[in-house]
């Protein structure tokens, strides 16, 4: 086992609150709860400190049903409202959100438990996707033309309608992130949002709905329920008209096969057991430092973060020595500032995954070369950011999804080894690559099977070019966020041909053989003249 000292520890104090964070600060954001005055509570913790923070309305069936309502109702005004307006909304939303991170900051450390630097690239997440959107989507949505059948004579076009009203379940672990970014796009493309985030961190994703209405969004066009998904899950898909869900692979199958039944769509960003893959002429300090980088944002509970690493073995020792050493320096506590590395985990149910999963790998053979151990002192969820080694198929991380700030070490003899150990996996969702030469990682890359790659980064490389789509392959989900995909999954694509003049029918004076041979000729010739 590592010693006492694998991390540096802050100071072990209990934090309060901070000042942002006040009663009637609280109960604005409560009252923006679709449920009824006289609904059941739940009260949420402060993972740093384990005392309680807010005394939420839960949310039942039939105020489900009711958001729906009040959602389609304000979305046919909303779809009629020009893109131009929408976009002076989306970016006034954008000033706001950057202008008030503070706020968001607190209320993120606060529900999360995760370090201000983990919490503040969420904001530089939101900012970057309601400017793309907002600058891009009259563009997405615009009508289109499209080749018609028969050159001249006609006239097609394309047209993008939204679907309705869209239901959005966004997960704890990203609460700002994932609580606005597939919002921002839904209702860009003309859509009300009905949305059921996870309990824990609803606070967030109130602050970021109370907001957007501060931009200007009509009342009831974003709608939020809380409660759990086995009381109102129900409720959520049968009223939605697309379904867009964050969480696990046991849950995205279950959502697919609902919305199978339904016949309406669903993007699912699901789990992931990410690779990185460290090549022969990797620079040992830079792979390093990316490492670090890559395994413990928001203490491991990043659906793109690193659970496997695989080394070349003539750099093993070396980038071992180095990664170990990084690991071990690195500043694990609690404060609502930047001056730590490594928060909290999220909930008690994330802290026994993550110990009973390092527990069985070390009972089994496994060796701890950092961490390995949960932090009391700290906090009731602290545990050191962990790095293993001899980790074997037996052990239930090897191929499990932890969700914390734990990795395995692997080594490879060549590159195909390298990408089959990265491909032996159902997931698929991303992956990193290191090398001093780019060509060289972008070639492996495209080897690698998952909806991300990135090459010298952990994962923000990907994640940031929201002009390219991010999703997963496998059982890491269907559907694509960012992008085009990001927005034209929101829309029913209607295709509208004008035919002028002749038809595909023959005129009365031209017997049907005739006017077969007549429309063969025609196919001939457009082929010689190479028309598409």
């Amino acid at each position: 086992m590592a010693t006492d000292h694998a991390t540096r520890p802050a100071a072990a104090t209990r934090l309060s609150l901070p000042a942002s964070i006040t009663p009637a600060f609280l109960e604005q954001l409560i009252a923006r709860v679709s449920a009824a005055p006289n609904a059941a509570r739940v009260t949420t913790s402060a993972p740093y400190t384990g005392v309680p923070l807010a005394d939420l309305p839960v949310s039942t069936p039939e105020d489900v049903e009711a958001a729906f309502a009040r959602a389609r109702i304000a979305q046919k005004s909303w779809a009629a409202t020009p893109v131009a307006e929408r976009k002076r909304i989306l970016l006034r939303y954008h000033d706001l959100v950057l202008a008030r991170q503070n706020e968001v900051l607190d209320l993120m450390q606060a529900e999360n438990g995760k370090t201000r630097r983990d919490a503040f690239l969420e904001v530089v997440d939101i900012g970057i996707t309601s400017r793309y959107y907002a600058r891009n989507a009259a563009r997405y949505l615009a009508p289109k033309r499209r080749r018609g059948a028969i050159p001249l004579l006609t006239h097609t076009t394309e047209l993008r309608h939204p679907k309705g009203v869209v239901t959005v379940i966004s997960p704890w672990n990203y609460p700002l992130s994932m609580a606005a970014s597939d919002t921002i796009a839904a209702l860009m493309a003309g859509n009300a949002v009905v949305q059921k985030p996870d309990t824990q961190t609803a606070l967030t994703a109130l602050w970021s709905m109370d907001l957007m209405y501060e931009a200007g969004l009509p009342e009831d066009a974003w709608q939020m329920v809380i409660g759990r998904g086995s009381s109102i899950g129900g409720a959520l898909m049968d009223n939605a008209d697309y379904m867009m869900f964050t969480g696990s692979t046991a849950s995205g199958r279950n959502i697919a096969s609902d919305a199978g039944r339904r016949l309406i769509g669903a993007s699912l960003e699901l789990g992931g057991k990410n690779p990185m893959i460290v090549l022969d002429d990797a620079d040992i300090d830079k792979v390093a430092d990316g490492a670090v980088a890559a395994c413990f944002p928001s203490a491991g509970q990043l659906c793109v973060s690193v659970e496997r690493l695989y080394v070349a073995e003539s750099l093993r020792d070396k980038f071992v020595a180095a990664f170990t050493a990084r690991t071990e320096n690195l500043r694990i506590g609690a404060a609502y500032d930047y001056s730590v590395d490594v928060g909290s985990l999220t909930t008690p149910a994330q802290l026994k995954t993550v110990t009973e999963h390092v527990d069985d790998a070390v009972a089994k053979g496994a060796t701890v070369l950092a961490g390995g151990r949960a932090r009391p002192d700290l906090g009731p969820l602290f545990y050191e950011p962990t790095i293993l080694t001899d980790v074997t198929p037996d052990m239930t991380l090897y191929d499990h999804e932890t969700f914390g700030p734990v990795v395995s070490i692997y080594t490879y003899r060549d590159v195909d080894e390298a990408i089959t150990f990265a491909n032996a996996t159902s997931y698929g969702l991303n992956a990193s690559v290191w090398t001093r030469s780019g060509a060289r990682g972008r070639a492996v890359a495209a080897r690698v099977h998952a909806g991300t790659v990135n090459v010298n980064e952990a994962f923000a490389a990907a994640w940031g070019s929201v002009d390219a789509p991010m999703g997963g392959m496998g059982d890491s989900g269907l559907g694509r966020r960012h992008g085009a995909d990001g927005i034209l999954k929101y829309t029913e694509p209607q295709t509208i041909a004008h035919q002028r003049i002749q038809g595909f029918t023959p005129p009365a004076r031209i017997s049907p053989s005739t006017w077969a041979g007549l429309l063969t000729g025609t196919l001939k010739a457009l082929k010689a003249a190479g028309v598409r």
